[in-house]
């Protein structure tokens, strides 16, 4: 995710005053493992355009294991700036590779962490690095770095796998991962569609470029530049909802789609998804991140818990966790209105959480007796909600008593 968020059925990616990263639909979702820091060396600093880079985390071999992922996941990243913990989370923008970590990371106007990332980070620096999360995936069994290769075999039994991807700006960080993955099957086509202001923020142009180059009877990458002139006047100008009429009509066979991958801000993936629903497309072929929800704020959350004192002889909630199979309680003064998260924070700072906004899914946990009220939600799936998981950052006690399991 650059940084990423979910909504409904979808999941979301955001940069910085976005939030980097998360998921879609029901789908085969890579093996959940316990959200965990690792302090690794940046191997490599890239520049990709004036205002981002990409960062290469070298993995020991100690730790193949934690940092094996899924083309779509993302890394939250932690460190301190001028004495604060600073969390953000970032998609991963590789097709898995042994001994490495990948991320793009564009700078955001007043963003703190991106900002410094492209200011201070080079080679030889250590930062804190979570475990690959989200589930922003293929359905089609899609592996980790073990078999990058492997695609389930009835997608492509009958002459090939078809799939779209559409970006705009930094969410091509996910995407160029996935659309590198699926590519390495034999069986598969992809449409890319990346919108961007002009050639010059282009993120990965000569990846693309390269890779097009590679696969140039498989791959088709359509630039859409808002504020250059192109020489196909569908290419230029603003991605709307004419411009992506006559795409679906003249360029892209949307029957035969077999998956779509949406990853950008919350007006472009709503306008697309829109269109897909129109023409009828299934809701479980489309999966997307958002950067953001358009709301005031939106990326803005605080990365710490805030302070909260009990007071012994007021009202308070009663809320108990389990993490990493031990349990911690912790009393909630009724008049704070303080958060699941924000309470644990208190006893248990190794809590897991990175953007605190309701977007990355990090802090996820299941209500295992009594029941909270959840005030967003952009990362779990309506079966997670079914099933009595919430995200803690955005959930309040509704009852005396709450307990809730983070390993669940």
């Amino acid at each position: 995710m650059q940084g990423a968020l979910r909504l409904l059925q979808g999941a979301l990616v955001t940069n910085e005053a976005n939030i980097d990263n998360v998921a879609g639909n029901e789908a085969s979702e890579p093996t959940k493992r316990r959200a965990t820091f690792h302090t690794l060396k940046v191997s490599q600093v890239r520049k990709l355009t004036d205002k981002a880079i990409e960062v290469s985390f070298a993995v020991p071999e100690e730790l193949s294991d934690e940092y094996d992922y899924v083309a779509g996941q993302y890394v939250a990243l932690r460190t301190t700036i001028d004495g604060q913990d600073v969390r953000r989370s970032y998609s991963i923008c590789e097709a898995p590779t042994p001994g490495t970590i990948k991320v793009g990371i564009k700078r955001d106007f007043g963003g703190l962490f991106s900002n410094w990332a492209n200011d201070n980070l080079e080679p030889g620096f250590e930062m804190d690095v979570m475990s690959p999360q989200g589930a922003f995936v293929s359905k089609h069994q899609l592996t980790g770095m073990n078999n990058p290769e492997a695609l389930s075999d009835e997608v492509v039994s009958d002459g090939g796998a078809r799939f779209v991807a559409a970006a705009a700006g930094s969410g091509i960080t996910p995407v160029i991962a996935i659309a590198k993955s699926l590519l390495a099957h034999e069986g598969t086509f992809v449409d890319l569609i990346y919108a961007n202001r002009a050639a010059s923020d282009v993120m990965f142009l000569e990846d693309l470029a390269d890779l097009k180059d590679r696969y140039p009877t498989r791959l088709a990458v359509h630039h859409v530049l808002s504020r250059e002139q192109r020489q196909a006047p569908i290419y230029s100008g603003r991605l709307d909802d004419e411009k992506l009429k006559q795409i679906f009509e003249h360029i892209i066979d949307v029957p035969a789609i077999d998956e779509w991958f949406l990853c950008g801000p919350f007006e472009l993936v709503q306008l697309i998804r829109d269109e897909l629903d129109a023409r009828k497309v299934p809701a479980e072929k489309v999966r997307f991140e958002l950067f953001s929800t358009g709301q005031p704020g939106d990326g803005q959350q605080s990365q710490a818990g805030r302070p909260v004192e009990v007071d012994p002889e007021g009202e308070n909630f009663d809320i108990g966790f389990v993490l990493d199979g031990l349990s911690g309680d912790v009393k909630s003064p009724k008049s704070a209105r303080e958060t699941v998260l924000n309470a644990a924070l208190r006893v248990r700072p190794d809590v897991p959480f990175a953007c605190a906004g309701g977007v990355c899914g990090t802090c996820r946990a299941k209500v295992v007796e009594g029941s909270v009220d959840m005030a967003e939600n952009y990362a779990l799936e309506k079966d997670e909600v079914d099933r009595g998981y919430v995200l803690t950052c955005q959930a309040r006690p509704t009852t005396d008593k709450v307990l809730v399991d983070f390993d669940a």
